[in-house]
């Protein structure tokens, strides 16, 4: 243990003058970056025992880690355990290792990285194998089959060992170009081919030209169909048409499927069936039926059970998910479903048994399946509050220091794997007293995740926090909101962030869109609007709820409607209605947008908890979705840009 503080003893005679051990450690940083190491050492001995000495110290093992021993990793992390960085040191410490084929010192240190790393597990592969270890082959063929992405240039040996040892078949490698082109990822179907023994050739000029116009290419088709590579390049580009033109997918299909054997006939209904699922066709269950055996992916059949869903054929439900796997069976939507389909069809024991269980966890699946016992929906009636005591143990742990300190310089990413990490660990106590930490210190996003951990004691207050109500309450009542939807809203889009901004330049507590707000602005009369006003707290709630409002009038006053469409515009929120009405848990389900679809789940299962803790008249969640109207009845919104209000 002696080195670590060596480290930092032995650094720097003269010291520069500073203003704080704050402004000493963001000068430390500035110099890791610049590559100036002796600033950076001159630096670090004034956060000896400051709560952010293992950043300091991080630094300075970084910068000559390559001449470092083991010892020193292993005593870092053994004084900071419940810092993430520990871990993030011994991963760059391993890395550097690989770099010098210290293979030996690599294998010994590997099994106690804690956080995956597919660069070091490749890493680990390659010190393996020049130990002889066999079994590394085996485990380089399994990485191999499990990825439709491109995996680190340390997995190339591992891979190349494989071909060496005549392991790597060609089947494995058809086997993941087709998951590679399943998933749009061309660079990686491209790396793969060139495992592809030199009888089957694989075009990429070819593949390209389906990627970029499939429909062109299917009219030219200008591969040969007797080749492997020519029928995988037309079967992708028959999917790539059905993402967009089902029909026109087909009509292709008609022509070209006796070219191709039964097995990649069934796939590529398989492949046309998601789509039309997706695409939220009526005849997707029947494309479905033409996959015959082919085993169906995850996807595929999540897609199957919305189709389903749609069609209210609760056989099909049931049918579906029997087909997936034991842990997908297992996750809250199928087994919610399946309980409403053993319902429907008069198995009622069998769908208690399930949704008995799925009624105590504290979620939108959970909470519709309470709905379903006859449970009446509320927060738990008791809840733990921490004493304060328990709270200022809280306040003197050492991430939870280092995490708002973080905060407060303005390193957020840092500052919540801090906290995220020393959190980990804790018991349904500390959690909610690390909560409180983070509810007064007005980080309400770590208070609302770290809450949400707990599994047998509970506060809903920190689960659902309501600040600002004095401004939210005469903004929802000025356009005739309801209060818990507002709130489950923002919940859901900033956690509370008030200066949260989103990767495609939504701001503020309700992110709204530059071109929303400048709308709504003018709507409103703001003369002197410009967007830095957005993350104004009264602005952004008046832009937000008059915009919540508008798309809620719109769409015919139905709240999963007007979710959807805050989310992902009016636009696709009239898309997604069916030719029938819809129950709202079902509309909810079918939403193509992975994102839109667990967003609005959230927003409308917030709300019902946020109208409990506020003791209003609690609707069920079931009543409140509400039934989505058929297309085409009155509020259609038409034109514009998907995501802008432009239905007026």
């Amino acid at each position: 243990m002696k080195k670590i503080f060596v480290a930092l003893a032995l650094l720097g005679a003269a010291l520069p003058a500073v203003a704080s051990p704050e402004s000493d450690f963001l000068a430390m940083r500035d110099a890791f970056r610049a590559g100036d190491f002796n600033r950076l050492n001159s630096y670090a001995p004034r956060l000896k025992g400051h709560v952010l000495e293992p950043y300091a110290l991080y630094l300075v093992i970084g910068a000559r880690l390559k001449d470092t021993e083991v010892e020193e990793i292993r005593a870092f992390a053994a004084r900071y355990p419940d810092s993430y960085l520990a871990d993030r040191l011994r991963a760059d410490w391993l890395k550097a290792q690989a770099k010098n084929q210290r293979w030996d010192a690599l294998l010994d240190e590997y099994p106690h990285l804690l956080n995956a790393d597919p660069e070091l597990a490749c890493y680990a592969l390659q010190a393996r194998l020049t130990q002889g270890d066999n079994g590394a082959l085996s485990d380089a063929r399994k990485l191999w089959l499990s990825s439709a992405v491109d995996l680190p240039d340390s997995c190339e040996p591992p891979f190349a060992a494989l071909v060496q040892a005549e392991m790597l078949y060609a089947k494995d490698v058809w086997a993941r170009l087709r998951m590679a082109l399943e998933a749009g990822n061309l660079t990686t179907a491209r790396n793969v081919a060139r495992y592809l023994p030199p009888s089957q050739d694989f075009s990429a000029r070819h593949l390209d030209q389906a990627a970029e116009n499939p429909g062109a290419f299917l009219d030219k088709l200008p591969v040969d169909l007797n080749s492997r590579g020519g029928r995988e390049i037309t079967l992708f580009a028959l999917y790539r048409v059905a993402r967009s033109q089902t029909q026109q997918a087909l009509g292709y299909w008609s022509k070209l499927q006796a070219h191709f054997s039964t097995e990649d006939q069934e796939y590529l209904w398989g492949q046309l069936a998601h789509q039309a699922a997706r695409r939220l066709e009526p005849d997707a269950l029947a494309l479905y039926a033409k996959a015959g055996s082919f085993p169906l992916g995850s996807e595929q059949l999540a897609w199957k059970v919305r189709a389903a869903l749609r069609e209210q054929n609760w056989n099909e439900v049931l049918a579906a998910i029997a087909m997936m796997n034991e842990a997908d069976q297992a996750l809250s939507p199928w087994r919610y479903w399946k309980a409403r389909a053993l319902k429907a069809t008069g198995k009622v024991a069998a769908a208690n048994a399930l949704l008995a269980p799925l009624s105590k966890e504290f979620h939108y699946y959970g909470q519709l399946a309470a709905e379903e016992m006859g449970a009446a929906l509320g927060n738990p009636s008791e809840a733990y509050k921490p004493s304060e005591e328990e709270i200022r143990r809280a306040e003197r742990f050492p991430p939870v220091q280092r995490a708002l300190l973080l905060y407060d310089l303005n390193m957020r990413f840092e500052a919540t794997r801090e906290w995220n990490w020393g959190t980990k660990s804790m018991d349904d106590r500390q959690l909610l007293a690390a909560a409180e930490v983070a509810k007064r210190n007005n980080l309400l996003d770590r208070a609302i995740y770290t809450a949400e951990k707990t599994v047998q004691l509970h506060d809903f207050s920190l689960r659902f926090p309501a600040p600002h109500r004095d401004v939210m309450q005469e903004h929802a009542a000025r356009v005739g909101l309801d209060e818990a939807w507002v709130y489950g809203l923002i919940r859901q889009e900033s956690r509370f962030i008030q200066q949260a901004k989103s990767t495609v330049g939504a701001s503020g507590l309700m992110q709204l869109m530059p071109a929303t707000a400048r709308w709504v602005a003018k709507k409103l009369g703001m003369r002197d609007f410009r967007q830095s006003l957005v993350n104004q707290l009264n602005t952004n709630v008046a832009l937000g709820t008059y915009y919540l409002k508008y798309v809620l009038d719109e769409l015919d006053g139905q709240p999963v409607l007007a979710t959807a469409a805050y989310n992902a515009g009016p636009k696709r929120a009239q898309r997604w209605r069916d030719g029938k009405p819809l129950e709202g848990a079902i509309y909810a389900e079918s939403i193509p947008f992975s994102e839109t679809r667990g967003y609005v789940q959230k927003v409308m299962s917030n709300a019902v908890y946020y109208a409990n803790r506020f003791k209003q008249r609690v609707h069920s969640l079931k009543e409140k979705m509400g039934i989505v109207p058929a297309a085409g009845q009155k509020g259609a919104c038409n034109g514009g840009d998907e995501r802008s209000p432009t239905c007026d």
